[in-house]
């Protein structure tokens, strides 16, 4: 099971820059199940001269900073852009950054992933499920969100 953020208004699809996303929506996915594990909202983070911004108490603060927070423990990260500062720091934490178009569908990224669960292709795919099977992950909490994904090349036909 491989935890995954995206960054999206609507939990329908990616569409906001990673580091200005006020959502982020976090889902455990294994071959054919994605459960909703968290969605957490930020406050709105605007530029304060050159090099800052404020957020959370108005002063200047690192947006990204909550947000990396937000995210530990995920595999990767999708999001319709994401900054090289970023970048870096989310691949520092071990977290794949994932920049893919503006409105792409949440519940197509997830069905790719479900499938190159079971048959591989993804290379960051690849990669988490070496790195989740040397250590024991905790039982996802029960939600109340679900989603049936594609588990095999059958169920495309």
């Amino acid at each position: 099971m491989l935890k995954i953020a995206f960054a999206s208004t609507d939990q329908q699809k990616v569409d906001l820059h990673f580091g200005g996303a006020e959502r982020l929506v976090v889902y455990d996915v294994s071959p054919g199940r994605a459960d909703l594990v968290g969605v957490q909202q930020f406050f709105k983070a605007e530029q304060v001269g050159e090099t800052g911004r404020t957020g959370m108490t108005g002063t200047i603060d690192d947006k990204v900073i909550p947000k990396l927070e937000f995210v530990d423990g995920c595999a990767a990260v999708y999001a319709a852009s994401i900054g090289s500062n970023s970048i870096r720091r989310l691949m520092l934490a071990g977290i794949q950054p994932i920049i893919v178009d503006e409105g792409h569908d949440i519940l197509d990224l997830l069905n790719e992933v479900s499938l190159a669960l079971v048959y591989g292709g993804l290379p960051w795919v690849d990669k988490a499920k070496k790195k989740a099977g040397a250590s024991t992950p905790p039982p996802a909490p029960q939600t109340t969100e679900s989603r049936k994904l594609v588990a095999s090349i059958e169920e495309l036909e």
